[in-house]
C-alpha cells in the first residue's frame, strides 16, 4: 500500500476558538481527528491513527481469514468483502 503525500492545510480561526484551544497540545492531531468525525471517516479498526496495534493487528488477520480485500468494479475504490457472502453453501 502506497502512504500519500501529506498537505498541509492551513485556515482562520476567529479569537474566541483560539482561545478554547489553547490548552490542546497537539491542535494538529486534534483539528485531524475532529474532521476526520465529522466527514465519518475515521477507520472503525485504527479510530484514524493508521497504525494497528498487536491486539487489532491479530483481530485483523483473523477477520481476514474469512474476508478478503478487493477493488470495486464500479468505483474503483478499494471494499473489504465477505466471503461467506459470495458462497453460502460454505456457511
Amino acid at each position: 500500500m502506497q502512504k500519500r503525500k501529506e498537505e498541509i492545510i492551513t485556515f482562520k480561526v476567529d479569537e474566541k476558538m483560539s482561545r478554547a484551544m489553547s490548552g490542546i497540545e497537539n491542535r494538529s492531531a486534534f483539528i485531524r481527528d475532529a474532521i476526520l468525525a465529522a466527514l465519518g471517516n475515521t477507520c472503525p479498526v485504527c479510530q484514524g491513527s493508521g497504525i494497528l496495534s498487536e491486539s487489532q493487528q491479530t483481530h485483523w488477520n483473523d477477520f481476514l481469514s474469512h474476508h478478503h480485500i478487493e477493488e470495486c468494479a464500479d468505483c474503483n475504490e478499494t471494499r473489504l468483502v465477505c466471503d461467506f457472502e459470495k458462497n453460502p453453501k460454505d456457511r
